[in-house]
């Protein structure tokens, strides 16, 4: 477990001056007077993004029309952007590609995973997952039956002794969405595998966060998102990662003509693509992918390591801040204390959680709310500065006195009644 950080003013002032991932706070468009802690819902913009959304419009679709396809690889770009992801995963090349939501992915993955595991039909997740990965797999449950498909959730500390031999898919997400817990992802996957288990991680708050080792962990699958850390934009495409041992097993239902192995034939046949590219479906949206590809540039010289120090020490920075004002002793950290175990955000519960989220936003902090009673804190390295922290601090402290003397006076009025 790190020391905890205790910044005095000077202190978070060196911190900012030594931070060598400070120049690329340039590349992004930041709101005046805004502190946006909630990179882990949705990215900044890049002005890269910016610059390549207006060319594809005005040049590339408003002057080459359908020539862009060719002129401009459009073609390709599914698979050209997801060879920018690839190295952020630990993946080498040819394993990744962009396409459609994580929603959809799940879906492919799911129903591939489970035909690759005949006599198996349990799928393994666990409670406090994602919502939308468990609705997936209920889905494929309701669509294949429970003799295919039967889900089965069990508390994170109940995981491991659940590998069993009738389990064919393990399904987790990395970085827990409410506390932002990570889990071990080398030891879990290897014990799966010692049970013949395939297994499924949901990178949708990991990638462009924490460093990731896909190809060192033996990871089957992935699915994740690229309008977080990755800031491709609301509603960016999401990628698929599907190790390359697998790529001839795969028999993926969603057999749209994109992974056609040559779709301007236009046989009425199907027969899917070699490699990655059997994971696309129908046409991709180019303007969406566009900004996507773009903003991955900025990733192109960052070490993950680098980024990680960064966003550790930012949380440390603010948990050692919040410690320094008894106004914000109500509210109760949930994410795990070691910074080695969490993500690159800070979650905390209070009573009226969604008050203080709504008075932070109005005075320009931007966190965000999770039901019930959670106040997500997101970090994104690569445009924030540790003034920020501070400055977020003195804000949500001056909510919290603001709180205090509003219950202190609700307290004597009712005493007096």
């Amino acid at each position: 477990m790190n020391e905890p950080i205790v910044p005095m003013q000077n202190t978070v002032q060196q911190l900012d001056d030594n931070d060598p991932l400070a120049h690329k706070r340039n590349a992004f468009v930041l709101p005046e007077n805004m502190i946006y802690l909630d990179g882990n819902s949705l990215g900044a913009l890049t002005r890269r993004s910016s610059e390549r959304v207006q060319e594809v419009v005005r040049q590339q679709w408003g002057q080459d029309l359908i020539g862009g396809w060719n002129l401009h690889d459009w073609i390709n770009l599914p698979q050209l952007t997801g060879e920018k992801i690839a190295p952020l995963l630990g993946a080498k090349s040819g394993q990744v590609i962009v396409c459609d939501s994580i929603s959809v992915n799940l879906f492919k993955l799911l129903t591939t995973a489970l035909s690759m595991q005949p006599g198996r039909v349990r799928v393994l997740s666990e409670q406090g997952n994602f919502p939308t990965d468990l609705y997936m797999v209920q889905g494929v449950q309701t669509l294949l039956g429970e003799q295919r498909c039967e889900l089965r959730s069990v508390a994170s500390e109940q995981l491991e002794q659940e590998f069993t031999e009738d389990v064919a898919v393990l399904l987790l997400t990395h970085v827990n969405f409410r506390s932002g817990h990570i889990h071990d992802m080398q030891r879990l996957t290897r014990l799966a595998h010692e049970k013949g288990i395939l297994v499924i991680w949901d990178l949708a708050h990991s990638a462009g966060a924490v460093p990731l080792t896909l190809d060192l962990c033996k990871v089957d699958f992935a699915v994740g998102c690229g309008y977080k850390y990755l800031n491709g934009g609301p509603g960016a495409p999401a990628f698929i990662y599907a190790a390359e041992k697998h790529h001839s097993a795969v028999q993926q239902p969603l057999s749209g003509w994109m992974g056609h192995a040559n779709p301007f034939a236009f046989t009425e046949d199907y027969q899917p693509a070699l490699g990655i590219k059997q994971f696309l479906t129908g046409t991709p949206s180019i303007l969406a992918l566009a900004a996507l590809d773009a903003a991955l540039d900025v990733f192109a010289d960052v070490d993950m390591h680098q980024l990680r120090d960064k966003s550790i020490t930012m949380t440390e920075v603010f948990l050692a801040l919040k410690d320094q004002h008894a106004e914000l002793s109500e509210l109760q950290l949930i994410s795990p204390m070691d910074s080695q175990c969490r993500g690159s955000q800070l979650s905390f519960s209070h009573p009226q959680a969604y008050a203080i989220c709504q008075a932070l936003i109005t005075k320009g902090v931007v966190p965000d709310f999770r039901a019930p009673d959670i106040i997500r804190f997101g970090f994104a390295p690569l445009y924030l500065s540790f003034a920020n922290i501070q400055q977020a601090i003195e804000v949500l402290c001056s909510i919290m006195q603001e709180q205090s003397f509003l219950q202190s006076r609700f307290q004597q009025k009712r005493a007096v009644t």
